[in-house]
């Protein structure tokens, strides 16, 4: 059973999903045919989407990589982003448990009404495998490493529960949350950033939407045009002759163009699944809401996010530089920026400034998160038979240096299994007053 799951999981999300959807869409009642073209459409859209990650990627990873050589720095550790995390997850006994064991998890909370979050986004499980295989490391204690899989997914379904009414009115999709191990723990982040942010005399007056940029700028407040924009001064900080200097801009202006059509696609694909859910469970289960748990890459299309995204790789190369006792050399992830700052973006009103702002913060916080867990990133790497390609010390910014890691590394270094615990009471504690005390306060208003 664990190796066909695996096995299953294998094949990509581009194959996965399309498959979860048209389960999911039969079971809530849509027709053979629609769930199976909403299937269809969403693995499409996840295909053009990789391919728009690519370009980014084999775009600014190069120049990043070309950028940091040229100016004769000294990073001891790669960057190999979320691909090889998630291969050096998914790569031990303890990963592919992770699967049935956030399954399990889901299912128990939606039955004892602790959430409304129903996650179908298997294939990012791995998330709670690569911090699993962190506490493994750190302990030695594989039934920790397990109870830390479990209270994970208890955790990033809480963060999906409060997320939910953010995405509906940020993005305008309804029913759909984003319960996703790299973009979750920004939301978190940029709350109290939002809330130092609106304190600041003068730069809390500031309105930087993409529309009131485009309106004061023109042409140059075009996001395609921002994006041709950093491409041209990556390529000229790169070194990159004339001909390698357009080419980056151009595949920059294209990614700010192609990413939105190909989200739009995603979209078309799960609205008629999103409404068979509120169908569902309108009739089964009155007064209660359900929302689908989705990759967050549905929200990285949007102006904000990419606009703020690409005036991010710059500073995040920058930050690497300059910030004493950094190890990590930024590449892998680059192309995963956007995913880091997608709900920040929804935090701060798609303000760009305080998203650049405030991802600057946060990407600061990641560069020195990751090279502190590398050790333990290539140790896990080692163990799961991971191709080092020569490298000895690798980590991965998406996830490595994400404040969650941090925690549980740390509670599990620490405290072992009450650390964890603690964790997993707090999530519990959560998941209870969002689903059960906060509608019933809600509803005592409503009838004041």
């Amino acid at each position: 059973m664990l190796n066909a799951l695996q096995w299953f999981v294998d094949l990509g999300a581009t194959v996965v999903l399309p498959i979860l959807i048209f389960v999911f869409g039969i079971a809530l009642g849509a027709k053979p045919g629609k769930a199976f073209i909403s299937g269809l459409k969403v693995g499409i859209g996840f295909v053009g989407l990789n391919l728009v990650i690519g370009l980014l990627g084999s775009s600014l990873g190069p120049a990043a990589q070309t950028m940091v050589e040229r100016f004769g720095l000294s990073l001891t550790t790669i960057d190999v982003g979320w691909p090889a995390a998630a291969a050096i997850s998914y790569g031990t006994i303890l990963g592919s448990l992770s699967i049935p064991v956030g399954i399990v998890i889901n299912i128990l909370l939606l039955v004892f009404g602790l959430t409304k979050t129903l996650n179908v986004d298997i294939w990012n499980f791995w998330h709670a495998a690569f911090i699993a295989s962190l506490v493994y490391v750190v302990t030695g204690n594989f039934a920790l490493g397990l109870f830390t899989t479990a209270v994970y997914f208890a955790m990033i379904i809480l963060l999906g529960d409060i997320i939910g009414p953010i995405i509906n009115k940020f993005y305008g999709f309804p029913n759909i949350t984003f319960p996703h191990g790299t973009s979750a723990p920004g939301f978190i982040f940029a709350v109290p950033m939002n809330w130092i942010f609106d304190r600041i005399p003068g730069f809390n007056k500031l309105e930087a939407d993409p529309e009131t940029i485009q309106k004061k700028f023109g042409i140059f407040g075009d996001t395609t045009v921002m994006g041709l924009i950093i491409g041209l001064v990556i390529g000229v900080l790169a070194g990159y002759d004339v001909g390698g200097i357009g080419e980056l801009g151009v595949s920059t202006a294209a990614v700010m163009i192609l990413m939105p059509r190909m989200v739009s696609l995603l979209m078309e694909g799960l609205t008629p699944i999103s409404e068979s859910a509120t169908e569902f469970v309108r009739k089964r289960f009155p007064g209660r809401e359900l929302y689908i748990g989705m990759d967050s890459a549905l929200s990285v299309g949007h102006p904000a996010v990419l606009s703020s995204s690409l005036l991010l790789v710059p500073i995040t190369i920058a930050l690497a530089i300059l910030l004493p006792g950094n190890s990590t050399l930024p590449f892998g992830d680059l192309a995963t920026i956007p995913f880091v700052v997608a709900l920040m973006a929804a935090v701060f009103g798609g303000n760009i400034i305080r998203t650049v702002v405030g991802g600057g913060i946060y990407m600061a916080t990641i560069l020195y998160v990751t090279s502190w867990v590398a050790p333990l990133v290539t140790k896990s790497a080692i163990a799961a038979n991971f191709d080092m390609a020569g490298n000895t010390s690798i980590t991965a910014m998406a996830e490595g240096g994400l404040w969650t890691t941090l925690m549980y590394v740390l509670a599990s270094d620490y405290l072992s299994w009450i650390g964890i615990g603690i964790i997993g009471i707090v999530t519990i504690a959560g998941l209870y007053y969002v689903n059960k005390v906060k509608p019933k306060r809600s509803n005592m208003e409503g009838d004041a």
